[in-house]
């Protein structure tokens, strides 16, 4: 195996002649965001024959050489887990994907029970890999020899294991329910956060809050992001959910109390404690007519209950989901997933065409339960 770092505009040139001599490629991508502020995408790795490159984004623009090679429709990328991938090529380097053939869908459709590349590797190749930096910071620089090895060996198997998942789904005759899956996957773009949200919704506790303590918790969720930002720390690794939510149900007069409490760092609480206590002062001098609390529900937005016919016809579908995934030896939400059971129950299509323009059915769900499921809707 020829590993290569490249972090220099010589070492991109000579990685982008040798890419581009091959008919296929492996590729996977590491983000920061379980250390960092921002998940911005840190490593590209690309193994092309024997070469294995780990491109370095932070170092380097990479779209110029990537681009061509991945959007070229002739040119085959094989990938795994695809999904989260594909936002952060989109949204880093402006690159869609042609040709992709992720191994996690093909081992879900031919029935595997375990999806994860290690448990695959194992399984095809007697292939063993390390866990130890899963969770490693890949905005690292300089980025340590052992997180170089680990990272060259997410692509090093890609391809064989693809060529074996391949030949299983053509002898099952499921290729072509792969092959629109991956199709699908390539249209995946990245959708940017609505920054009008409000953050209390993201956190679960908050229901449970007077409206005072809600205006409180918003206060101590944008001084954490505050640090957060100005740190580059992931949010929870500056302080976590549970953490705030115990502060603001709390009236807490001094740093000291703020750095007693259970789960506070308290480094943190000294050096910026203060400005925490102040904020939070503000919203308890507030009138109640004042506060905001928790936001109310966009008029419209909540489904509610369904009426009982749509209920038990979304009963009788999922009978009929089960037992076909089970023919098929496959996972139910694979074959179809409840959202989808849901949709067909409120819409009751008339036959297989009406069926196959819901959103997000695929034709191989049609050819693979479409039947069963149109039978379960005329009971």
């Amino acid at each position: 195996m020829d590993v290569r770092y490249i972090d220099t505009e010589e070492g991109l040139e000579e990685a982008r002649s040798l890419i581009g001599g091959f008919s296929r490629i492996a590729l996977d991508c590491e983000a920061a965001g379980f250390h960092r502020y921002d998940d911005r995408l840190s490593l590209v790795q690309l193994t092309a024959g024997h070469f294995t490159f780990l491109l370095d984004p932070l170092a380097l623009e990479l779209s110029a050489v990537l681009e061509p090679v991945l959007q070229d429709a002739g040119t085959g990328v094989v990938m795994h887990g695809a999904d989260f991938d594909v936002r952060l090529l989109d949204r880093d380097l402006g690159i869609s994907l042609a040709g992709l053939f992720d191994t996690q869908i093909a081992a879900a459709l031919l029935g595997r029970n375990a999806l994860g590349l290690s448990a695959l590797l194992e399984e095809y190749f007697d292939v063993r890999m390390s866990k130890k930096y899963q969770r490693a910071d890949w905005a690292k620089r300089p980025l340590p020899q052992g997180m170089r090895d680990y990272a060259a060996m997410d692509t090093l198997h890609l391809e064989p294991l693809a060529d074996q998942l391949r030949d299983e789904l053509e002898a099952m005759g499921r290729l072509h329910w792969a092959e629109e899956e991956f199709r699908e996957l390539e249209k995946v773009r990245f959708s940017r956060p609505d920054d009008d949200e409000d953050p209390v919704l993201r956190v679960k506790q908050a229901r449970d809050l007077d409206p005072r303590q809600v205006d409180r918790l918003r206060e101590a969720l944008a001084w954490r992001d505050d640090i957060a930002r100005e740190r580059d720390k992931a949010l929870f690794r500056v302080v976590g959910d549970p953490v705030l939510v115990s502060v603001v149900q709390r009236e807490l007069g001094t740093v000291d109390e703020l750095a007693d409490l259970q789960g506070m760092n308290g480094g943190l609480a000294r050096s910026e404690g203060e400005d925490l206590l102040e904020r939070l002062a503000r919203i308890d001098r507030l009138p109640d007519e004042e506060l905001r609390g928790y936001p109310s529900p966009p008029r419209g937005s909540g489904r509610g209950r369904p009426p009982p016919e749509v209920e038990e016809t979304f009963r009788r579908i999922k009978e009929v989901r089960n037992r076909r995934a089970e023919e098929l030896g496959i996972d139910r939400g694979t074959l179809l997933p409840n959202a989808l059971l849901q949709l067909i129950a409120e819409e009751t299509p008339a036959d297989l065409d009406a069926l196959s323009t819901l959103p997000g059915v695929r034709a191989w769900q049609v050819e693979a339960v479409g039947d069963a499921v149109l039978d379960s809707l005329r009971t």
